[in-house]
């Protein structure tokens, strides 16, 4: 079955949303001296697809992600993931957002050592419910609204305005043009500009992430025994006639808080000492 105009020139613009912020990312990873892996082909992994996997082994195929360490022979340690996509009708926003969160939110539970960043990178007609879902979950997203993008094409001659009663024939015209335009990236560049006060933003937050520090650590052991009580009263009897001054109690466990200079913090709870000190020795890289 042939592909459809419509589909097609759908594609076009998906494509080009990757193309004006891939140029970005790779500016900002150079700058910053990190590794940007996007799609294509990469010694340290097979196949052209950027591809994680989470803690119960579901892979995940994602856009961009930023990693620490990473070289063309070595993967690294994430610490951005980056998503982008197109949508022209609201009725399609929400599962998408829903699908970019089911994506990225079990692999940030796996690399929750490193809190990397999550961002979206969105272009076309997304709901504020939509929107708002990604944001509540800690994604910092850049959102490209559609009368953008139809002005980014319009500036070099080309009518990307469509909806439902769009022809095939229309959208054949429209991908002739695309297809006979020489600088594509003068596009993406017009798109980008249009958005530049979003786009700054969305960089600044990812420039906080990457570039934080350590702050300080706390580390709590826990000496004693515990006890488990069934109701409230039971627990503050029990509180009331605890002996603050048994020095003697085995270890239960270590508390280990680790505080960024932004004000994020990692807390963990390890009952082995060598866990602990296996946990902390993965942030030797950071």
């Amino acid at each position: 079955m042939a592909e459809s105009y419509s589909h097609k020139f759908g594609q076009i613009i998906g494509d080009l949303l990757e193309i004006a912020i891939q140029s970005h990312l790779e500016k900002f990873a150079k700058k910053n001296k990190l590794f940007l892996d996007k799609k294509g082909d990469r010694e340290a992994r097979p196949g052209k697809k950027v591809t994680w996997i989470d803690n119960k082994g579901n892979k995940h195929d994602l856009d961009f992600v930023i990693e620490r360490g990473g070289t063309e022979k070595k993967i690294g340690i994430p610490i951005a993931f980056i998503e982008s996509a197109w949508r022209r009708y609201t009725k399609h926003s929400r599962n998408k957002a829903q699908e970019i969160q089911s994506a990225i939110i079990p692999l940030i539970e796996k690399y929750k050592n490193s809190s990397p960043f999550i961002g979206v990178v969105l272009a076309g007609v997304f709901t504020e419910g939509a929107l708002n879902q990604l944001k509540s979950l800690g994604f910092g997203v850049l959102y490209f609204p559609y009368d953008t993008v139809v002005k980014a094409f319009q500036k070099y001659g080309i009518d990307a305005s469509f909806d439902e009663k769009t022809t095939e024939i229309d959208f054949k015209a429209k991908i002739r043009k695309w297809e006979a335009l020489e600088d594509k990236g003068s596009v993406a560049k017009e798109l980008l500009k249009l958005n530049k006060v979003h786009v700054d933003e969305f960089f600044n937050s990812l420039t906080n992430s990457v570039s934080r520090y350590i702050e300080k650590i706390l580390i709590l052991p826990l000496h004693g025994q515990e006890s488990t009580k069934d109701t409230i009263i039971e627990a503050i009897d029990f509180l009331k006639s605890d002996s603050e001054c048994n020095v003697k109690a085995p270890l239960v466990r270590y508390e280990i808080i680790i505080k960024y200079n932004t004000g994020d913090k990692i807390e963990a709870s390890f009952k082995d000492k060598k866990d602990a000190i296996k946990f902390l020795e993965t942030y030797k890289l950071n």
